[in-house]
C-alpha cells in the first residue's frame, strides 16, 4: 500500500523532494466495435516519486535507466499500461527533478557503495544511469 499524507490520500509525486519524469503516449481502444475515440492517441507526463536514498526503491534509476534513457522501454511500457489501465505505446525517460538536498543525499548513498554500480565515482554513476537528465530545482 502506498504511503499517505495522513488523510489517507497518497502524496502527489510532483510534490516530492525528487521525482522521475517520463513522457508517455497512450491509445484508447474501446472494447466494443461501435465506439471510436478521436483523437485516440494522447501524450502525457508521468511522475514517479524518487524514494529516499538508501531506502527500498531508491535504486530505481539504476534498475530502469541507462545513459539518460529507459534501459528497457518495452518493460516500462508494460508496467505503465498495467498501472494506468491504458495501452501505453511509447515511453521515454525525461529527467530526475530534484532538490539540492535530495541530490546530495543521493550522492552520499551512491558513494557509500560504489560496487552496487560497478563504478569508480559518484559522477560516473550519475552519468552512466541518468546522463545529463538531472534538473535541480531551487526552493520556493
Amino acid at each position: 500500500m502506498p504511503p499517505t499524507d495522513g488523510t489517507g490520500t497518497p502524496p502527489d509525486p510532483r510534490d516530492a523532494p525528487a521525482r522521475y519524469v517520463f513522457k508517455l503516449t497512450f491509445r484508447l481502444r474501446p472494447s466494443t466495435p461501435d465506439l471510436a475515440a478521436d483523437p485516440d492517441a494522447f501524450e502525457t507526463t508521468l511522475y514517479r516519486s524518487a524514494d529516499p536514498p538508501g531506502e527500498d526503491g531508491w535504486l530505481f534509476f539504476r534498475d530502469n535507466c541507462w545513459r539518460g534513457n529507459l534501459a528497457d522501454e518495452a518493460h516500462f511500457r508494460r508496467l505503465a499500461t498495467e498501472a494506468l489501465d491504458v495501452d501505453v505505446e511509447a515511453a521515454s525517460f525525461r529527467e530526475l527533478q530534484t532538490t539540492e538536498s535530495y541530490l546530495e543525499a543521493l550522492k552520499t548513498a551512491i558513494a557509500a557503495d560504489l560496487d552496487l554500480f560497478n563504478a569508480d565515482s559518484v559522477t560516473e554513476v550519475l552519468s552512466k544511469y541518468l546522463g545529463s537528465s538531472i534538473r535541480v530545482e531551487s526552493p520556493e
